[in-house]
């Protein structure tokens, strides 16, 4: 279960810089710090299939960037996250820097595990409205299914619902066509 520290006054990146690599993954959101343990084998398969369909169908042709946790990524000086894959259009290519991805992503997928849950759902969802992420995936890999979040105007609504049957799409990258089966396919 990922635990949250707080201070009177937020903590920044330069704050978050200075944290030991101890093998969890640490994130600041607000000004508070996350920490959670490493993701499972079967979170890390589904994560590393969606990562190689995202990078033949955007990174090979050019289109965008793909990165996989853990990657920086600097929404604001009090929200830093490592989302487990990121996408960058190749307009955004300013974006990614010598220390971390620098602004808003295109597109942000969270796979879920037991212990993120509130976190992925609930905290970093807001989170990413609040700073207008165009599109989020929260993907289920025990239940094989993926939540689609757009966001419009204020506020985020549900784009789709794919489950391991359906092919996974995106509005901003009309070549993305991912058939969900081989990603959530059993060891």
């Amino acid at each position: 279960m990922a635990k949250s520290l707080a201070r009177p006054e937020p903590f920044t990146y330069d704050d978050y810089r200075l944290l030991p690599e101890d093998g969890k993954i640490h994130e600041l959101m607000e000004g508070d710090f996350f920490v959670s343990p490493a993701p499972s084998p079967w979170h890390q398969t589904v994560s590393r299939r969606l990562q190689a369909a995202l990078m033949k169908d955007l990174e090979e042709p050019g289109l965008a960037f793909v990165f996989n946790a853990p990657t920086d990524v600097i929404l604001e000086p009090t929200s830093v996250v490592q989302p487990d894959l990121v996408v960058i259009g190749a307009a955004k290519k300013s974006y990614i820097t010598g220390r971390a991805i620098e602004g808003i992503p295109d597109l942000i997928i969270e796979i879920l595990s037991p212990g993120s849950l509130d976190r992925d759902g609930h905290i970093k969802r807001k989170l990413y409205q609040r700073l207008a992420v165009p599109e989020y995936w929260i993907v289920d890999p025990e239940h094989g299914l993926i939540r689609v979040l757009r966001y419009d105007v204020d506020s985020y609504g549900d784009r789709a619902r794919y489950d391991r049957s359906s092919t996974a799409t995106s509005p901003d990258f009309p070549t993305l066509q991912i058939p969900l089966a081989p990603i959530f396919a059993p060891l």
